[in-house]
């Protein structure tokens, strides 16, 4: 389960950011192209994040839909997974969106 390597990033991230502060909230973002589960990343930041300055933040995820265009006809379809097929039946596709995993937001506790 790669989520429990990614979870384990977000936290050494957050606690260097943090330098020192309790982190109350995070916003994450995950595109769902980048076969990360956000159910996996929640259940596995609970366990990353006991004794650091992460734990009992509250997380968000936020999921960025599959956006990509085809070279073919350059119509922009939604994707849900990590290929796909356009209506043209072109499968040649261009990634516009959906590729993210980012830290969007953090806030702190007052010091």
């Amino acid at each position: 389960m790669h989520e429990l390597g990614i979870s384990q990033e977000i936290v050494a991230i957050v606690s260097k950011r943090a330098q020192g502060r309790k982190v109350r909230r995070l916003v994450l973002e995950i595109g769902k192209l980048t076969a990360v589960l956000p159910d996996a990343v929640r259940y596995c930041f609970e366990l990353c994040n006991q004794g650091t300055v992460a734990e009992g933040a509250e997380l968000k995820i936020v999921e960025i839909a599959g956006r990509a265009r085809c070279r073919k006809c350059n119509l922009e379809l939604v994707l849900d997974r990590p290929f796909g097929r356009c209506l043209c039946g072109g499968t040649d596709l261009d990634w516009l969106a959906g590729e993210e995993l980012n830290i969007k937001e953090m806030e702190l506790a007052d010091v």
